[in-house]
């Protein structure tokens, strides 16, 4: 009885005799491995963070140019708008032009600032057409127009719709300096005419002004006299988006 009795102590068959201080490192590499676990866990918690961030850090600016309809607006920069020269004569158009301003340059305005505005979409709303003020000066200046330059050539704002044309590119603008006047149009320097955005969601209130398309528009001459705009070969042939309402007109065309 007594020799089929293993020893507390004694080793299993095929297996090594080890001394108590090499189980006692064995269990001390073992927590070693579960400590940097842990750690390589909290590294990839860490990593993930400024990826969530990143849209938190998203500024006004680039969240109004990145909402639906708003794809023809330029993103302006801040030192321009941080420069109160570029906003001479804007806080007698906008309302709560202070709470606007701070709003697009994500500044958080005081409490006891706050506690005066009724309502925060009020400020939403002058924020926006303080912006489309500003972005009328903005791209007048050479960094605003070479962004639109970059849209334009890359066909960011459309092609124009006329035949003859030939998918030429258009330029949004419109026909007033005051916001809310008019609709946003499309502007073809190939033919030297207006054209309202094909979609629906562009037709809002215009910001955008009417100086830039035409800034520099090219008038063809032949020996110095300027071609009439009535010609067959004119840049603006209104003849054919006319209907003749009789044969005498239609022989005439």
């Amino acid at each position: 009885m007594s020799s089929n009795i293993r020893p507390r102590d004694d080793p299993l068959e095929g297996d090594l005799p080890y001394a108590e201080g090499e189980q006692i490192e064995e269990d001390e590499e073992e927590e070693d491995d579960a400590v940097n676990l842990g750690a390589y866990e909290d590294e990839i918690y860490e990593s993930e963070s400024p990826s969530e961030s990143g849209t938190e850090s998203l500024t006004w600016i680039s969240w109004f140019c990145s909402l639906p309809g708003h794809e023809y607006f330029a993103e302006v920069g801040e030192d321009f708008i941080e420069d109160d020269f570029n906003l001479t004569g804007l806080n007698a158009l906008v309302p709560f032009y202070k709470e606007a301003l701070e709003m697009i340059l994500d500044v958080e305005p005081p409490e006891e600032d706050s506690l005066k505005i009724p309502d925060v979409s009020i400020v939403e709303s002058s924020a926006e057409l303080l912006y489309g003020l500003i972005h009328q000066r903005y791209i007048l200046t050479r960094h605003g127009m070479q962004q639109m330059i970059d849209k334009y050539e890359a066909g960011h704002f459309g092609y124009c719709p006329r035949v003859f044309c030939h998918s030429h590119p258009v330029l949004p603008c419109g026909r007033s300096d005051l916001p809310g006047l008019d609709t946003v149009k499309l502007f073809c320097p190939n033919c030297i005419d207006n054209y309202s955005p094909p979609s629906s969601r562009f037709h809002g209130p215009e910001q955008l002004g009417k100086r830039v398309p035409y800034t520099r528009t090219y008038t063809p001459k032949i020996y110095g006299f300027k071609v009439s705009e009535h010609a067959k070969t004119g840049p603006r042939m209104k003849w054919m988006r006319m209907r003749p309402t009789s044969l005498d007109q239609l022989d005439r065309l």
